[in-house]
């Protein structure tokens, strides 16, 4: 019989897979790489093959790394600038030379090689990885590969049985990226590093690096840190009616909001008073619905972390993919908010009927209640959203895992579940010249509520009988005064959204960005609206021009707690910059390029340049030289204004101290 060689991403994916094609007979090999085995079986792959000996292996991730040669790789000499052209390398890391070996003595005997990675860009080049090294030993080989998002057994067959093609338009959109990154962070960190150390004092030491993704994702958190400490706060007056009937106090809001003219507002109060009588001009009752979610994506699980798991988005992310490999979650990483026709919904909330928490909920979904998900606007057209593929009993997860797998199965539950219902009434009243408004809500049918308890919506105060015409004189009146709050910092769920709106980072890397500024100690976190961190470089009161004057629109609210996601706890934090995060941005920002650095729109350019690498409008070596170019300039402008770097470094962590 032929041999067919599979090689999936991990060993956790490589032995599921081995199981649901062997029927779970298969031989177990060892080989140099501890973690790494070889299962044999035979497997009927239909008309791709046939019947074959299989051998499933497995890699750890990325097989190679890219880097200078060695005469580029001293941090004094040659200048940073000359790595933009620099030769690259692109080799087998020492820890992988084992699994690489292995999968070249595999490959000379086989018919076929049949790629199990991951099914997004950079499984895709894993996979390419893969194949080079394969072709060492066997260049005639068949390369396939395989469309899965689960590792449940009717979907692995389903894979196995219709391999498609690698993608190497794929492939080579996350070559370019890499070797961007090597090229363009190598020699901005060498500059920033060479620039910043020459300063000496604690900066003497200090390892600067710069990465195209963490560099705007630090701007966003200093741009909101200076508009909190530069907001000025402004002083707004309002008008309040209160009206007893039915022994409830109705009260009626003021159609203007608030004006930040106070003589304005007492002469539209007196106005109100000389009036006395109030009339009803407007009765509204109507059906209100709280929409049920959108399936869920990997962005939308981070930023669900802090807000309800009590933990950040990159731990959410490492027990998502835990869940995965133990084929009890679909694929963790994908922007899809909308589910496929062909998929069988009804059936994977079946599943779920025997659970103690939630299987009444999916029982009455399978009884009849089930409702078509909403349907987003995204769709990768690689994996679906995230949900359940089966039920596991709470005892066989860890408590993290636990709290995960239950939001995506309660989120999967209430998306296949109806709108919350309820009955809104608004009434609208003149007072004098001015208008106010109220209103009152009744939930009728809770739906999804019932079974998605992240989400809130609940009775608010019932409102006596008004009738359209009626005239009466109000309780009281009041002018309220107030004034305007600071916006809060930006908290994880807020950076996420902001990465995500800029294109900076892939789902599945916000939370490594995320955290690498944090590791490179750019910025620090506390629980939100809570007192100091743990950092005693947080940035001192802003002494620049930016923010100002507080917007007009709503309060900026504040509230909640929690422990430091970093020491294992988790919850709502809050993003403060460290003097060295402030001065990296604000000296940047003041060399005043056409385009920031710290701000998003040359990273953003270049995630879309993939984008037309993967779509087939832009070739990778046109992609390398234009992004090239354009950083270069960029480099070049810095150079020449490291002044200006410097003096930032000075102001915000050395406290001005002169050369």
């Amino acid at each position: 019989m032929p041999k067919i060689l599979c090689v999936a991403e991990k060993p956790s994916i490589a032995k599921a897979v081995a199981q649901h094609l062997s029927g779970g007979s298969f031989q177990t090999g060892n080989t140099r790489n501890q973690y790494i085995k070889n299962y044999s079986f035979n497997f009927d792959f239909g008309r791709s093959w046939g019947n074959c000996n299989v051998v499933m292996t497995c890699v750890s991730g990325h097989l190679t790394s890219t880097e200078f040669s060695p005469e580029y790789k001293k941090w004094d000499y040659p200048p940073p600038e000359t790595l933009f052209a620099a030769p690259v390398l692109t080799k087998v890391d020492q820890d992988k030379i084992a699994i690489s070996e292995n999968i070249q003595q595999q490959a000379r005997s086989a018919r076929a090689l049949f790629i199990w990675t991951d099914c997004d860009r950079e499984g895709e080049h894993i996979g390419g990885e893969v194949r080079s090294e394969a072709f060492k030993t066997n260049s005639h080989l068949e390369v396939k590969r395989a469309r899965f998002s689960n590792v449940e057994r009717a979907h692995v067959l389903q894979a196995a049985r219709n391999p498609i093609d690698l993608d190497q338009r794929q492939i080579d959109a996350v070559s370019a990226r890499i070797e961007l990154d090597l090229r363009i962070g190598y020699a901005f960190t060498r500059f920033q590093t060479r620039l910043v150390q020459s300063l000496g004092g604690p900066l003497k030491e200090a390892i600067v690096s710069f990465g195209l993704c963490q560099f705007p994702t630090l701007g966003f958190v200093v741009d909101r840190y200076f508009k909190v400490k530069n907001f000025i706060p402004e002083p707004f007056w309002s008008i309040k009616v209160t009206h007893k009937r039915d022994n409830i106090d109705v009260v009626f809001s003021w159609n203007r909001n608030r004006l930040f003219d106070r003589a304005v507002v007492v002469i539209l109060f007196e106005r109100c008073l000389a009036a006395k009588i109030a009339k009803v001009t407007k009765v509204t009752e109507k059906p209100a619905s709280k929409w049920k979610p959108l399936p869920l994506t990997t962005v939308e699980l981070q930023k669900a972390a802090s807000s309800f798991l009590r933990m950040n988005g990159q731990q959410v992310m490492e027990y998502a993919e835990k869940l995965y490999q133990k084929g009890f979650i679909s694929y963790p990483r994908t922007d899809t908010d909308r589910f496929d026709k062909g998929i069988d919904l009804r059936a994977l909330c079946q599943k779920q009927v025997q659970d103690n928490r939630w299987g009444a909920f999916a029982q009455d979904l399978v009884n009849g209640a089930f409702k078509q998900p909403r349907e987003g606007r995204h769709d990768d057209k690689a994996h679906p959203p995230i949900h359940p593929v089966t039920w596991c009993a709470p005892t066989v997860l860890t408590q993290e895992e636990g709290r995960v797998y239950e939001f995506v199965t309660r989120r999967f539950l209430a998306c296949c579940s109806d709108d919350a219902k309820g009955q809104k009434t608004e009434v609208e009243i003149e007072y004098g010249d001015e208008d106010f408004h109220t209103q009152g809500l009744i939930v009728l049918e809770r739906n999804f509520l019932d079974v998605y308890p992240y989400w809130n919506w609940t009775d608010s105060s019932m409102l006596p009988k008004f009738t359209l015409g009626e005239q009466f004189e109000p309780t009281e009146a009041m002018m309220t005064d107030g004034q305007t709050s600071a916006p809060s910092y930006l908290t994880e769920p807020d950076l996420i959204a902001l990465m995500d709106a800029n294109g900076i980072g892939t789902d599945a890397t916000m939370a490594e960005h995320i955290q690498k500024i944090k590791d490179r100690t750019y910025v620090m976190t506390r629980p939100k609206g809570g007192g100091r961190g743990n950092n005693a470089n947080e940035a001192p009161a802003a002494r620049t021009g930016r923010g100002g004057r507080g917007g007009r629109g709503g309060r900026g609210g504040r509230g909640g707690a929690a422990n430091r996601a970093s020491g294992g706890g988790g919850g709502l934090e809050e993003f403060i910059p460290t003097t060295l995060g402030v001065a990296l941005v604000d000296g940047y920002d003041k060399m005043e390029f056409d385009i920031s650095l710290s701000k998003p729109f040359l990273r953003k350019e270049m995630e879309l340049k993939m984008k037309d690498i993967c779509e087939g409008r832009l070739t990778r070596n046109q992609m390398m030289q234009s992004s090239i170019n354009q950083y270069k300039s960029v480099f070049e402008d810095s150079k020449q204004r490291a002044n200006v770097l410097k003096n930032a470094c000075r102001r915000y962590v050395l406290n001005g101290a002169p050369d």
